[in-house]
């Protein structure tokens, strides 16, 4: 007679509450993993809706325009006036020097100086330390905490832009729309745009942005008066975003950051799978008995798997159900630790779609690695189920066989549905799934091998090999714990030497000492001549600074495409350009021909090679770009390899001289001499050019390591959950053979063996696993980490070897100890138990 789900439930849970000790490892496993994912994407959710909430507070009105190096015209600004309320911007580097001429701090300091008007701001609130705000007479300027600390003043102490000073009336405790703003090389200081045309650092040329944000009135909406601005003003120049996307750099970089995340935190999970599997075989393993007795007794294969289907159901769903908790609980304490680091400050909300996903993924991996084992259990005669140990059968029936395809090519669906780039996604989880496939095949193969090996004349050697191919032994599981764990140890280790490397051995030793940014451009020679006073021997390359936007090319607008090429960041919003007579510095000529001295005949531009590669375009091609509010078609005349890394001025965008050298701009100049000149040549530049900034090089490396240090953080705290999750297999690989090394452990010790000898036969064992995966995980490790530095994240490759291998061999040894860690409660057990455990 059958069981029905109600009896069945009735057995389960009765043989649950006493052995529920046996299926922790699955809980620990589905926890983890499920946990990760939710809270992976719950952070992100959290960040990216915060970020939509406070769209309008964030942008600073419903539209923003904006244009660079101008200010919109008198019938411009009519224009906009006509949609709604107007408020006026204006943003630029420059230099906040202290004028009481005290020693105890720098003298001077780059900021973001931005002026505006008396309507800002349009949203949300200007908050002052101990104070409110009030629209600024023409010499008060208020500054943010961090340039008070760096210049070591307060309010009531006098700063000096350009040719004017200011009296500090107060300290910013939060500028509404800062997050819009973008990244910025310095701290903030506001005063009004009666202060800013004061300081005279508004100059033909000047690199300057203009905003202008418009309130709109009720009803009305952003996304179609942006799209009516984009058609009337495409050849404009204008810059246009909605409060929907106030802050489209963040959301793109915190949607890919958590999509990388979150591919880790499934990599994790898949991984976890495998300690599920092995937990569920070892628990089966424990049952065995009562298998087959409840099989003599007359019960079904159904029964069988209702009654150990709804154990494991049972576990796995509290596992997933407190994984979710955690999840959903767990980012706003990640907030706090994060601090200024994020761009917004989210409170508590449950974001139903990443913990619907999280709980999904948990579903599909617990049905995949669970089913297996539970087959095999119910297809098993009793006497087979008592000759397990000995004669252990591994094939699966056909239906379940089918079930588990259908769980993972949902997983995989899911995985590709909810992705930001599914081609992406795909890639990471096929790789996860070929380095399993792998590990276990070299698995298989590490057993046959040690089958044939000729005898060793040692005993604990060859009960060590003996171990890797006798009834029941874990070697394809040990081999997948071992690889995994040793393979994501070498991976955080080239990623994490390889994001140093970009900033302390490839910048410094090709970066010069200063940028100097905003020298005019009729003032190239006395430029020259002060460095020639104050530097002698300094290597100077100036450069002509302009900016501008590619509207078109190879007959194609910009605007008009559905969907850019993948790559082309170089086609959102404005870019450097420049001309030059000859190939600049930092570029090689790859294709085309320069264009002759004096050259003097319709406008040629030399392009990036890669960025030509991305528009697939070349040499005799045609590009548009706007500068100054001014379409300019050339005709490309060559392709330059750009080395991006020298951090000198590299550009995508180089036209010939006559193209652009009667326009407005400034120059821009890098310098390189010896550090120890780097304060008088400061304060000699910016006495004789009051509107320049000097951007220290060590400064802006400072900025770089500390972003490229929170991307490692965070990668690093997601790996983490993969590393547990590969020393979870390897606790279940031990746990899944924990009777038959029992078996092993009571026979040797009856036949005389010690605990130590026993201890160092498992010793061996394990180490000759590591060994032979030692070569295999540093491919596989190095292999991933290669892929996430260069293609993902697109840095330079440079790994630390010597810290690469060091790591390798530390994680063999935590590997090993915590194999034998595993091992020591084998040394105690009775014969009488090991004997009737069989």
């Amino acid at each position: 007679m059958t069981l029905g789900w109600a009896p069945s439930w009735r057995i389960a849970r009765r043989d649950l509450h006493a052995g529920f000790r046996g299926l922790r490892l699955l809980f620990v496993c589905l926890f983890l993993g499920v946990g990760t994912l939710a809270a992976i994407g719950s952070l992100t959710s959290s960040i990216t809706s915060e970020l939509a909430a406070r769209g309008r507070v964030l942008l600073g009105g419903d539209v923003e325009v904006g244009m660079t190096q101008r200010e919109a015209s008198a019938a411009e600004k009519t224009e906009l006036r006509r949609l709604g309320t107007v408020s006026e911007t204006i943003r630029m580097r420059a230099m906040a020097q202290r004028t009481d001429g005290k020693a105890d701090g720098p003298a001077a300091v780059l900021t973001e100086l931005k002026g505006v008007d008396g309507a800002y701001p349009l949203y949300g609130t200007l908050a002052l330390q101990g104070g409110n705000y009030a629209p600024l007479p023409a010499d008060r300027i208020l500054i943010g905490n961090a340039l008070a600390e760096r210049l070591l003043v307060k309010a009531g102490d006098r700063l000096r832009y350009g040719t004017a000073d200011f009296t500090i009336a107060g300290v910013i405790a939060d500028e509404p729309d800062r997050v819009s703003e973008g990244f910025t090389l310095g701290p903030v200081a506001i005063v009004s745009m009666d202060g800013m045309r004061r300081t005279g650092l508004i100059q033909p040329g000047s690199l300057f942005e203009s905003k202008y944000r418009v309130r709109l009135p009720a009803g009305a909406d952003a996304r179609t008066v942006r799209d009516d601005l984009e058609k009337r003003h495409r050849s404009d120049g204008w810059d246009l975003k909605d409060h929907e996307r106030a802050a489209p750099g963040a959301n793109r970089f915190f949607e890919r950051m958590g999509q990388f995340l979150s591919l880790i935190g499934l990599a994790a999970l898949v991984i976890a799978g495998i300690g599920v599997s092995n937990g569920v075989s070892s628990y089966l393993a424990q049952k065995r008995g009562g298998i087959a007795t409840l099989k003599v007794l007359g019960a079904t294969s159904g029964d069988i798997e209702r009654i150990y289907l709804l154990q494991v159901a049972a576990v796995a769903a509290v596992a997933i159900v407190v994984g979710l908790v955690v999840g959903a609980l767990l980012p706003p304490g990640l907030v706090a630790l994060a601090g200024d680091i994020l761009p917004v400050q989210p409170g508590f909300a449950v974001h139903p779609l990443p913990l619907a996903t999280s709980a999904a993924y948990g579903l599909l991996i617990a049905l995949i690695f669970t089913l297996p084992p539970l087959a095999r259990a119910r297809t098993q005669p009793a006497a087979a189920i008592f000759r397990a140990l000995v004669d252990p059968r591994r094939r699966v029936d056909w239906r379940s066989t089918r079930i588990v395809a259908a769980a993972g090519a949902a997983l995989v669906a899911v995985a590709l549905l909810t992705a930001r780039e599914p081609v992406f996604s795909a890639a990471v989880l096929g790789a996860v799934v070929a380095v399993l496939l792998l590990l276990l095949a070299l698995g298989w193969g590490v057993s046959r091998i040690a089958r044939r090996v000729p005898r060793p004349k040692r005993p604990l050697l060859r009960l060590a090999l003996a171990n890797l191919y006798r009834p029941g032994a874990q070697t394809s599981a040990l081999v997948v714990a071992l690889g995994l764990a040793l393979t994501l140890f070498v991976t955080l280790a080239g990623i994490q030497t390889s994001l140093n490397a970009e900033i302390e051995r490839t910048v410094p030793k090709k970066a010069p000492n200063l940028f100097v940014l905003d020298v005019p451009s009729t003032e190239e020679a006395r430029f020259k001549a002060l460095m020639t006073r104050e530097a002698k021997g300094a290597q100077l390359n100036i450069v002509p600074a302009l900016r501008g936007t590619i509207v078109a090319y190879d007959g194609k607008r910009v605007a008009d495409m559905k969907e850019r090429p993948e790559g082309a960041w170089f086609l959102r919003g404005e870019r450097g350009v420049t001309y030059s007579a000859a190939v600049p510095q930092g570029s090689e000529l790859v294709a085309g021909k320069w264009w002759p001295a004096g050259y003097d005949g319709p406008p040629l531009l030399s392009l990036d090679a890669e960025a030509a590669r991305i528009l697939n375009i070349g040499v005799g091609d045609s590009m548009t770009v706007s500068v100054l509010g001014r379409e300019i078609e050339a005709k490309i005349a060559s392709l330059r390899k750009v080395n991006w890394d020298t951090m000198g001025f590299n550009y995508v965008l180089v036209f010939s001289p006559n193209t652009l050298k009667s326009a407005p701009h400034s120059l821009t100049a890098t310098v390189t001499m010896p550090p120890s000149k780097d304060g008088a040549v400061t304060r000699a530049l910016l006495a004789a050019f009051p509107g320049a900034s000097v951007i220290a090089v060590s400064e802006v490396i400072g900025q770089i390591g500390g972003i490229l240090e929170q991307m490692s953080s965070a990668i690093v705290a997601a790996a983490s959950i993969a590393i547990l999750a590969g020393i979870a297999v390897l606790i279940g690989a031990i746990v899944a053979s924990r009777q038959a090394r029992s078996y092993d452990s009571v026979i040797l010790k009856t036949l005389g063996a010690t605990r130590v000898q026993v201890l160092g036969t498992q010793a061996l064992e394990y180490g000759l696993l590591a060994a032979v995966l030692a070569s295999v995980s540093l491919l596989l490790g190095m292999g991933a980490a290669w892929y996430v530095i260069v293609q993902v994240f697109e840095f330079g490759w440079a790994p630390d070897w010597f810290v690469v291998l060091a790591t390798l061999g530390g994680g063999a040894l935590i590997t090993l100890g915590i194999g034998l860690a595993g091992s020591i409660p084998l040394m105690s057990v009775r014969p009488s138990r090991a004997l009737r455990e069989l």
